[in-house]
């Protein structure tokens, strides 16, 4: 376990103070190509923008630009945090959260970008991103990162329709099959989901990084690379309602997914929740996404409404037929989107109950959550120095609404749970295992199992 830990062993936050860090290079190099790429972008829609509102657009872009630069430089030379001013329905909770961070640090430092917990400092970057928009109308509902999202899906459409066709053929014979072809197709279905998770934006810093071939050809080759395969618990805890039933059909009431990253990987987490519900392991499923565009290519309503759009337009049979079957469980409402302002703030979930109990109350009323990609992990287990064996249940600190999943591709420094040994074997043989993405865990933790 790291030195410097704060109080109950809970070790500190990763943070850009140690030179060459995972945080330190994320803050020096990333963050500034993500914010010069979002510049490129709004100065890109100039002419869109003096179409559609002539001047006034092109004053807003240039205000929105000149925000964004000065954000720029603030990252590059370590200004101190500045607190935010557009007065939105969040904007006091993020300034209360600063002032939290400052309390911390006393009056010696000021909250600072690389001197701050690399996780907070990373959301306020995003959040500041809003800011700059927001306060610009009438270009104030512009996604920055909404090329780099539709780009990713349509250059992944090859298994896009790969994977619906899968989809048609198993709900085919689905009354055919047995227990044992059921659980197999599920932890193929939820591998696809967690491979998927490769197709972030946010880590490429936005570069091209969609899914070209057929994702379930791929499966083989991948199993090795997943550090922890819990799949058999999440298996269990969907079934487990039917020994609850009897002999009546077993069926969890409600999976909750909280989802990563648009694109590739949103459509893995529609194919999954479609087979979920098929197969009669799920009666409803809550997506909980995010209220503004975030780390470059996670999901809003937008994106969410406008990708099953797309595959319902699709000129594919079993694409368009998937994006039909989607768009008739929202009408029934067997599938619903949400966001919550909690999802695209600063905190370590394990805070969720006291600084969000209206959400954490909502996340009780789940059978199974699955908590999709980095980002989540990163909250989930507070983005902290835990030491490679401690055990994620200790790492989530009381946070346990439900039974819960992680599906996450490994592309930051913080990783529990794993086998005495199991970190120092990898780090000889791949040293930059934690962060190159090449890894992959199915995190379980059950309140209601143990």
């Amino acid at each position: 376990m790291a030195a410097g830990q704060i109080g109950h062993g809970v070790p500190p936050s990763l943070s850009a103070k140690v030179t060459g860090s995972f945080a330190y290079l994320t803050i020096r190099d990333r963050m500034p190509t993500i914010l010069t790429k979002a510049i490129d972008t709004i100065h890109r829609n100039k002419n869109k923008f003096f179409e559609e509102y002539g001047e006034e657009g092109i004053s807003a872009e240039k205000q929105a630009i000149s925000l964004l630069s000065k954000l720029r430089n603030e990252v590059q030379t370590d200004k101190p945090l500045l607190e935010l001013m557009d007065g939105l329905s969040d904007t006091e909770s993020w300034n209360q959260y600063m002032q939290r961070q400052q309390s911390q640090l006393g009056d010696q430092e000021l909250v600072s970008w690389f001197k701050s917990p690399w996780l907070y400092v990373e959301c306020y970057m995003y959040r500041r991103i809003q800011e700059a928009i927001w306060l610009n109308p009438p270009i104030n509902n512009f996604d920055v990162f909404n090329e780099g999202k539709t780009q990713s899906f349509f250059e992944s459409q090859q298994a896009v329709m790969a994977l619906c066709t899968y989809l048609g053929d198993i709900q085919k014979s689905m009354e055919k099959l047995s227990e044992n072809q059921m659980s197999e197709y599920f932890n193929k279905l939820l591998q696809v989901s967690l491979w998927g998770n490769k197709c972030d934006l946010s880590i490429s810093a936005g570069q091209e990084n969609s899914q070209k071939a057929s994702p379930i050809d791929s499966l083989n080759s991948l199993q090795s690379f997943i550090l922890v395969n819990d799949s058999n618990m999440v298996w269990l805890t969907l079934n487990s309602s039917r020994r609850l039933q009897g002999s009546r059909k077993k069926t969890a009431d409600r999976v909750d997914i909280v989802l990563d990253n648009a694109g590739f990987e949103l459509v893995t987490d529609l194919v999954l929740a479609d087979f979920l519900v098929s197969s009669g392991l799920a009666r409803h499923i809550h997506f909980h996404g995010k209220c503004f565009p975030w780390f470059v290519s996670d999901v809003t309503a937008n994106d969410f409404q406008w990708t099953i759009r797309q595959t319902m337009a699709a000129n594919h049979k079993w694409m368009s037929k998937s994006g039909y079957q989607w768009q008739s469980y929202l009408s029934e409402g067997i599938w619903s989107y949400h966001d919550h302002p909690f999802w695209t703030q600063p905190h370590e979930f394990c805070d969720m109950a006291a600084d969000a109990p209206d959400l954490y109350a909502t996340l009780q009323e789940a059978d199974l959550m699955l908590f999709k990609g980095d980002l989540n992990y990163r909250k989930l287990t507070g983005d902290r120095d835990w030491g490679h064996t401690v055990d994620f249940c200790t790492a989530l600190r009381g946070f346990e609404p439900a039974p819960l999943c992680s599906l996450r591709t490994l592309k930051a420094n913080v990783q529990v749970g794993l086998q005495p040994g199991q970190g120092e074997k990898l780090s000889t043989q791949d040293p930059s295992w934690m962060t190159n993405g090449k890894y992959a865990v199915i995190q379980f933790h059950g309140p209601k199992l143990e």
